[in-house]
């Protein structure tokens, strides 16, 4: 685990326009000074993510939006008392700190705080704000633990501030925060249920949107195996099939079947609490990735509450055949 020391160097590294993966409540983030659009240029570097897809700018409080946004509208401000800090992330209208480099060229910023203690004691002690996407390459699954990271991104990383497992284990949930009835862009860690509970309204989530934000590329949160996505049912069925013509098969067993017998080469019994699900979700993926399967079979939740941010990740993981 992360010590002081280490955190002003991961301090140092960022005033010096270098990359730091630091832990949050939901998953790892390759961090870069917001404001230095070089730094946030080998983000996008790194990742092999396209200049386009813009970046989360992550700040140490509330109390700092202000600074990066043109205008907080009643609402963001309502959001971001109820939940910051917090996986909640909102997108208002882009202030003059931020660089169109981290917007993807849009008029639009994406702000949250994160909720996870050394990620707030590195803002502090840094002094600003990062952009700070998953830490993986674009498109594939994201991190939850500082091993994660380090095996998939190695060196190209300057400092690895290891926070221990991610307590979320999904991204943020989205907000676009522009109008006058906010909506999810993305599901995530705060429920479309939550959000309502606040807002005193119901909230739309909708399938697509005129704002570009995080994970909404056609194929995203995806192990190196093949997803395929079927009815809680018929998984044992799909899996055992796949097997006999050949595949390498890996399974995860919906909770209504925790106990049967599979004929597939790794099976992960899916918890039925959707938080531990939502926070052992990448994990499972990537150790099936791990045994060797080049298909992975599995259902999606119920979608309600974070049953809806494990629905969106598992179609994304998916790509176009689960649409």
């Amino acid at each position: 685990m992360a010590t002081t020391s280490d955190i002003e160097k991961a301090a140092g590294v960022l005033r010096a326009g270098g990359l730091v993966a630091l832990p949050t409540e939901t998953v790892y983030g390759l961090a870069a000074n917001a404001e230095d659009p070089a730094a946030v240029g080998r983000v996008f570097q790194v990742k092999g993510r396209p200049p386009t897809h813009p970046l989360i700018v992550h700040i140490g409080g509330a109390e700092h939006l202000g600074d990066w946004v043109e205008d907080v509208p009643e609402t963001a401000r309502l959001l971001a008392e109820r939940f910051w800090p917090g996986p909640l992330t909102l997108v208002l209208k882009r202030g003059r700190r931020v660089p169109l480099a981290a917007t993807g060229g849009l008029e639009t910023v994406a702000v949250r705080v994160p909720d996870h203690p050394l990620a707030l004691a590195l803002l502090s002690a840094f002094g600003g704000g990062v952009a700070a996407p998953s830490a993986n390459r674009f498109g594939s699954v994201s991190p939850t633990t500082a091993d994660h990271v380090r095996a998939e991104l190695g060196d190209a990383v300057d400092f690895v501030l290891d926070g221990g497992p991610c307590q979320v284990g999904v991204e943020s949930t989205i907000v676009d925060a522009t109008g006058e009835f906010p909506s999810v862009l993305r599901p995530g860690g705060v429920t479309r249920e939550e959000l309502e509970a606040v807002l005193g309204r119901p909230v739309a989530v909708p399938s697509t949107s005129r704002v570009r934000v995080p994970g909404q590329h056609p194929s995203h949160y995806a192990p190196r195996a093949t997803v395929v996505l079927v009815e809680p049912e018929d998984v044992v069925t799909e899996a055992e099939r796949a097997q006999e013509i050949g595949h390498q098969v890996g399974v995860l067993l919906p909770p209504a079947y925790a106990g049967t017998a599979v004929k597939a080469n790794a099976v992960v019994a899916v918890p039925g609490s959707t938080a531990a699900y939502a926070r052992g979700l990448y994990g499972y993926l990537r150790e099936l990735d791990l045994q060797g399967c080049d298909l992975i079979v599995a259902s999606l939740p119920v979608e309600d509450g974070l049953g809806l941010a494990i629905a969106n990740r598992l179609r994304r993981a998916a790509g176009p055949r689960s649409t």
